[in-house]
């Protein structure tokens, strides 16, 4: 067992900057008390009242895919593409996903880029491991689809289809209803399988990843502008997705209808300049409103646009600009284990859980900054040198 003894510890399950010691076993947590007495055999890592918190989760990023050097985040041949993964293209080996360990981030969601109206599917990676395979946690676990700027301007300015804002929601309602009525042909193929029945049922790879969402798979639409925002939402209801609005950026403009949908809202990348007309009304106070509000959402540097390292100042800006202390660390940790589909996993130090923790030689949202431990499922994977 290990034990991390005297930390100043930030839970996400009710503990708030309190004296605690944590166990670690077999990968998980263990125990969070007040007084754990370690056995003879027990690691023990004194915090020395330094703070303890969750791994950070980065809750969408294209690490290894848009940054590698085979820039493979976009696959430019057509605008609908759900069969793609991920997964196929991430260059594990990428330094960026050292920068995410040294900025306390331990687990990531990378997916392709938003040049398509549907362009893949996301994974869930651990940003270190001891194998490749030991860091990939879910293979496929979310849709990746876009609306606005990116698709429209990628495709008509060759003259397909879609070139307007009109032309993207028609062609994703489109493909949602094909994969619809391809899920109901695939359900009867496996009910005359299980009868004994012959079934002339054909494979399309492309539907057959798409049907998913049918089935409560989580589908990540970017949208920047309220009008986006709007049309995933609507489509959102239209088909009963499990939906989550990436960016968001205003957001700030539409809070009723933001709390009535209920979806998930990741947003950002907040610093920084305004590369294009749809993010000219980003505000740094856009999730200080939010929180006001009572708006539930977390945040994300979509690096490679805000890179890796500028993480945590991401946010220090963004408290600077109203959002409080303690939603900026609910937003990193179990909000977006939340926004992934995994609050049972990640996002809290509590018994049962992965064993992501942190331990912090300077607070991460003050100047300088940085971890000096960073446990993965149990195991360092970090460690400053002094």
């Amino acid at each position: 067992m290990l034990v991390i003894k005297n930390g100043t510890l930030i839970s996400m399950a009710g503990i708030y900057k309190e004296k605690y010691d944590v166990a670690v076993e077999n990968g998980k947590i263990a125990k969070v008390e007040k007084e754990i007495v370690p056995g003879p055999e027990d690691i023990v890592i004194d915090a020395a009242g330094n703070l303890v918190t969750p791994g950070f989760i980065e809750p969408r990023c294209h690490l290894g895919i848009i940054d590698a050097d085979g820039q493979d985040g976009n696959e430019m041949t057509g605008p609908i593409h759900p069969e793609l993964r991920a997964i196929d293209a991430i260059d594990f080996h990428c330094s960026l996903f050292d920068r995410a360990l040294e900025a306390g981030v331990t687990t990531v969601a990378v997916g392709p880029g938003s040049g398509n109206i549907m362009g893949g599917t996301f994974a869930y990676l651990k940003t270190a491991g001891a194998t490749l395979n030991e860091r990939i946690m879910k293979e496929e676990a979310a849709l990746k689809m876009a609306l606005g700027e990116n698709p429209k301007v990628s495709y008509g300015k060759k003259g397909q289809a879609p070139s307007t804002r009109m032309g993207s929601a028609a062609l994703m309602r489109q493909a949602f209803y094909k994969a619809k009525a391809y899920r109901e042909k695939w359900l009867a193929h496996e009910e005359k399988l299980k009868n004994g029945e012959e079934s002339t049922f054909t494979y399309d790879l492309a539907m057959h990843s798409l049907m998913r969402a049918f089935d409560g798979m989580l589908v990540k639409i970017h949208a920047h502008q309220a009008n986006d925002i709007l049309t995933a939402l609507r489509v959102g209801k239209e088909f009963g997705l499990n939906l989550s609005i990436e960016h968001c950026t205003e957001g700030w403009k539409m809070i009723d209808d933001l709390k009535e949908a209920k979806a998930h809202y990741i947003i950002g990348p907040t610093v920084g300049g305004k590369s294009k007309l749809e993010v000219e009304d980003k505000r740094y106070d856009a999730p200080a409103i939010l929180e006001r509000a009572g708006v539930e959402f977390t945040l994300t540097t979509d690096s490679h646009v805000i890179p890796m390292e500028g993480f945590l100042s991401q946010v220090a800006v963004l408290m600077k600009h109203g959002l409080t202390e303690e939603t900026a660390y609910k937003c990193v940790t179990i909000r977006a284990a939340k926004a992934l589909d995994l609050a049972d996993e990640l996002g809290s130090i509590e018994p049962g859980k992965a064993a992501d923790v942190v331990i912090w030689e300077s607070e991460p949202f003050k100047a300088g900054g940085r971890p000096r431990t960073v446990l993965i499922n149990g195991k360092i994977q970090y460690q400053t040198e002094n």
